[in-house]
Formats: C-alpha cells, structure tokens, sequence
C-alpha cells in the first residue's frame, strides 16, 4: 500500500484532554485495521504556538512521540521538560503525559499508540 500526501485523513480539532487551542492530526494509518490490530494511532500532529495536549494516561497502550519541528515542554508524569527536533518521547502503559508548544513555530511530531 502507497498513501500519497493527499490521500491523508486529516482532521482538525480542539486539543484534547483539556488542552489548549487546537491540533492538525494527519492519519498515517487509519486506526487498528490497518496496525493488525496492534495500535490505534499512527499520524503527523501539529501543535501551533501557544497550544497543548493536556495531561492524560494511557491504560493497557504506550504512546511515543517523535518531535519532527520545532520546541516545547513534556509533562512525563509530572515532570516537565523541554523538547525539541530529534527528540522521543515514550509514555508507558499505567503512565501519563501532555505536550506543549512553547516555542514561536508550530511544532510537528509522529504520534504511535501501540496496545500493550
């Protein structure tokens, strides 16, 4: 299978979990049909400045975050720290986490949920 760019599901909405503003999700795959049933997200997000994912736990699934462009902070269960281009993050399951863009560009990333 070859999903060319303009083949994407793309959605745009409120952040979730309480968050801030809004997020581009750009569906690299469409949901557990196409993970085998292994995960439910595989997509390219983006976060302009000034907006977050709020704090939220994942039960029975991680959840990794590849931060693809620009800076922001990571809530890792409490703890928050910088981020920025290169950069992964992994939220295990029983874990939980939140992303903000802090910086004055957007800040892109893959998102992968993968079930326990």
């Amino acid at each position: 299978m070859i999903r060319k760019n303009d083949q994407k599901q793309v959605e745009h909405k409120p952040a979730p979990f309480d968050g801030t503003g809004d997020i581009t999700v750009r569906h690299l795959l469409n949901g557990a049909e196409e993970m085998y049933g292994k995960g439910r997200v595989f997509a390219h997000s983006t976060l302009a400045p000034g907006c977050a994912i709020g704090y939220h736990t994942h039960t029975n699934e991680s959840e990794t975050y590849y931060i693809y462009s620009g800076s922001g902070e990571f809530n890792d269960n409490g703890t928050v720290v910088p981020v920025s281009a290169g950069d992964v993050t992994f939220t295990g399951a029983g874990e939980g986490h939140g992303l903000a863009n802090t910086g004055d560009v957007p800040l892109e990333f893959i998102a992968l949920i993968l079930y326990r």
